[in-house]
């Protein structure tokens, strides 16, 4: 790996002009990959495909034409100006069919002499609903939006997941910009402070900020990412990658002490820095791809970009900023200061004397803040996250409140099932306490109207060549027991009159969200810890190593975790999934750092070896933690989309604890462990034979 950074770094030396043009000249196809890569906002997308709610949303875009529906309350409309409406809205280009009560009546039979437990489903005093539906769900996004210029909020509000979708994408991309504003100047604070020249954190940053443009524009061989990835990728990839170069930075200041030029020095620079970063970038790498393992694919969208940002990282460091500092190398020998890191001489006297105890208190808080993170509450429902002030909020407000539309299933039964059977059915799910509105074909008769006056559209809303639908809503909450209980007793009921029906709808895709969502969280960290160990296994050639440093970092997890169950926090679901994975494979490399100074000083007696160890090790561990922290603390604290918030306010608080208990905790296990480590570790064969401990 030395020879291999050597060789990089000749070439860099040689060709860093033309490495800092190629560089600029790259931002012009990563730019065009970044605005061209899609954005996907509907997180239910992310299902497997092979359950049956998947298979039912597909029945229902090819064989319905329904691939995502809008429910509107028209206020103040006469009959004839909400046909009118209808027509306008059938002319945008993805909405398939647009049904209200007038579409049955017309204009010419007054409302007022239906019966009022048919005019009371669609009709509450001077409002009344409307179903749009849409051809896909990536097609309504954009017939909304028109849809909301034809008319204003005050006349029609369209609620429904496409339109919580639609207005999570205009939240999330007016503050994307401000995301990374907020990170670049918090982490350029820390590292003004901790470098020794004002000039070099430009240079840093400018470096990361080329990885990060690369990595995002590279997205679009991907086809497309989610509006969470897209959000946090670009500041986690700066908090995780910023120690490479800070180290190559160090590295080659090292370097200029031992050798007569520049040029030379960052050869040495460059070779000792891929050794030094290879092992910790692969445990991070290791750690976004263990998201891969979920079932939902999600995990794959976040761990896949972020793996690559990490590998495009890990080269920029090695190529992109060592041409930067050799072009500007004069600029930074001007603009040198003494940096501001704290003295750990307090910290590392108190750690190295009371070792034993610290170790013991950490075992204390173990059992505390394992079960604080196996009991931390999560939600699933991402809409009742957004702020209540958004017009789809709105409009799904007064669905719930007026209408007590709140949680909408769909059933898709065989065609060939006989009337008889299929109003049985109905009757049944009728019964099913919470239900309030059951829509059926063999419920149009019920109204009273010629068949023949019905629309062929209305029809069509029901029936197509292999399947009869029915609309079911209930008044719980989505993604709650009560409404997955209530989903499982109608399951039950369908089942006895078609084996083969089908629920489908944004209530059954949540219960599906949740149950896989549980398995994915232990698979996912059952995955993140296995292959860690095993790269770790091969780094630091040791057994028990891996064992002692995973079990550290697990710990600080686990205490991150807790916090939130402690605090009363209810985590969104994604937020509980990942951020263990994020954590471990993204300060894992702090304790690496830590003991492969240990291993390296050990010759010497133990006491020595750390007190060597954490004195070259805490200001790195220091600095690399606190860019981490100031990466996402900002955008944790600003996010409107508490999803987002979420997700960095734990990566930040995670990254403060991950860098205390590395510095306090892991050098109390391994002095206490000591003499385990020696006999399970290669290279310490005259200790053994000395029986040294």
């Amino acid at each position: 790996m030395k020879k291999l950074g050597e060789i990089i770094g000749k070439f860099v030396v040689k060709h860093k002009i033309f490495i800092v043009i190629a560089s600029v000249i790259l931002c012009i196809p990563s730019l065009f990959g970044y605005i061209n890569t899609d954005i996907n906002y509907d997180i239910l997308v992310y299902l497997p495909e092979d359950i049956d709610t998947m298979k039912g949303q597909d029945i229902l875009a090819k064989d319905f034409d329904m691939g995502s529906f809008a429910m509107c309350v028209v206020e103040n409309m006469s009959s004839k100006d909400v046909l009118n409406l209808e027509e306008k809205y059938k002319k945008i280009d993805g909405v398939v069919k647009v049904i209200s009560a007038n579409d049955l009546i017309g204009t010419t039979i007054p409302q007022e002499m239906l019966p009022s437990d048919v005019t009371k489903q669609y009709k509450k005093g001077n409002s009344e609903l409307m179903l749009v539906t849409f051809k896909d769900s990536t097609i309504a996004i954009d017939a909304i939006t028109q849809m909301r210029e034809i008319t204003s909020e005050e006349v029609v509000k369209i609620g429904g997941m496409s339109a919580s979708t639609l207005d999570t994408s205009i939240v999330a991309d007016s503050e994307i910009i401000t995301y990374v504003i907020v990170a670049v100047i918090l982490v350029l604070i820390v590292l003004m402070a901790s470098l020794d020249s004002y000039v070099v954190p430009f240079l840093l940053l400018g470096n990361i900020g080329l990885a990060i443009l690369y990595n995002m524009g590279s997205n679009i061989f991907l086809g497309q990412i989610s509006y969470i990835t897209k959000a946090i990728a670009a500041v986690l990839q700066l908090g995780v990658t910023t120690d490479f170069s800070i180290f190559l930075y160090h590295k080659y200041e090292q370097a200029k002490t031992r050798v007569k030029t520049n040029n030379e020095a960052m050869t040495l620079a460059i070779g000792d820095t891929l050794v030094s970063i290879a092992g910790s970038s692969l445990t991070t790498i290791a750690g976004f791809l263990a998201l891969c393992t979920m079932q939902l694919t999600l995990g794959s969208d976040i761990g896949i970009v972020m793996a690559k940002g990490v590998f495009i990282g890990v080269l920029s460091t090695v190529t992109i900023f060592p041409a930067f500092l050799l072009v500007f190398d004069k600029l930074v020998f001007k603009t040198k200061h003494k940096p501001i890191i704290p003295s750990f001489n307090v910290i590392k006297n108190f750690v190295i004397k009371h070792y034993k105890i610290i170790l013991l208190v950490a075992l204390v808080i173990a059992y505390p803040a394992y079960y604080g993170n196996a009991h931390v509450k999560s939600y699933y429902n991402l809409t009742k996250d957004l702020p209540q002030d958004l017009k789809s909020c709105v409009a799904n407000s007064e669905l719930s409140d007026e209408f007590d539309l709140v949680a909408s299933q769909v059933i898709l039964v065989d065609k060939g099932i006989k009337d008889n059977d299929l109003n049985k059915m109905v009757d049944e799910i009728e019964n099913v306490e919470s239900v309030n509105l059951v829509l059926s074909p063999s419920q149009l008769s019920d109204l009273a109207i010629p068949d023949e006056m019905i629309p062929d559209d209305v029809k069509d809303i029901f029936e197509s060549d292999r399947y009869k639908m029915i609309f079911v809503n209930s008044t719980e909450e989505i993604a709650t027991n009560k409404l997955n209980k209530v989903i499982d007793k109608i399951d039950h009921i369908i089942k006895k009159y078609d084996k083969n029906a089908i629920m489908a709808g944004e209530g059954p895709c949540m219960k599906d969200l949740v149950n896989i969502a549980d398995e994915d969280f232990r698979n996912v960290s059952i995955a993140s810890i296995g292959i860690i160990f095993i790269i770790m296994l091969f780094v630091l050639k040791s057994i028990s190593l891996p064992v002692l440093l995973v079990s550290g970092i697990e710990l600080a997890i686990f205490i991150n975790m807790a916090i939130s169950y402690y605090t009363g926090d209810v985590l969104p679901f994604v937020a509980s999934i990942v951020i263990g994975t994020i954590q471990l494979g993204a300060t894992i490399d702090y304790a690496i750092l830590l003991t492969t100074k240990y291993l390296e000083n050990r010759k010497n007696d133990k006491i020595k070896a750390m007190d060597n160890a954490i004195s070259n090790s805490a200001g790195s561990i220091f600095v690399s933690g606190m860019s981490f922290f100031a990466a996402t603390f900002g955008v944790g604290m600003i996010s409107k989309l508490n999803m987002i918030a979420s997700l960095c306010n734990l990566m930040s608080r995670g990254a403060l604890i991950s860098m205390f208990i590395v510095i306090c905790v892991i050098p109390a296990i391994l002095l206490v462990f000591d003499k385990v480590i020696i006999h399970t570790s290669i290279g310490f064969k005259q200790l053994k034979n000395k029986g040294e401990c």
